[in-house]
């Protein structure tokens, strides 16, 4: 009885913390994604002279700019849509905040140009 009471209070312990685990590393995951489209957009603008106001589409980028990705867009792991933008936005994620309050670390919202 003490053995069951022992390991449910590990577990108790344990599964938040893998759960938060998974969660954090999608987000990492997806800001990484979003970095590899940023860079893409900006070697994009620099090699066709575009202004500030011009958005790629996804085959301009992932043709030339975004390589290992077998010819298509990286995929968010949370199962969100990325949105490129133009060339004055940040590529965004439609997942978001994660719903941790007070916790920004695992946000998909939160990363920043040049964070």
């Amino acid at each position: 009885m003490i053995v069951v009471l022992i390991i449910a209070i590990l577990l108790a312990v344990a599964i938040p913390n893998f759960l938060r685990a998974r969660e954090t590393s999608r987000a990492r995951s997806c800001q990484g994604n979003l970095r590899m489209i940023a860079t893409a957009k900006e070697q994009w603008a620099m090699d066709n002279k575009k202004s500030s106001t011009d958005e790629p589409t996804p085959a301009e980028l992932v043709t030339y700019y975004i390589k290992g990705t077998s010819g298509v867009m990286p995929k968010c792991p949370a199962d969100g849509t990325y949105s490129i933008g133009d060339m004055g936005t940040w590529p965004t994620c439609s997942i978001g905040d994660n719903s941790t309050p007070g916790d920004q670390s695992d946000d998909h919202i939160y990363l920043e140009a040049g964070s």
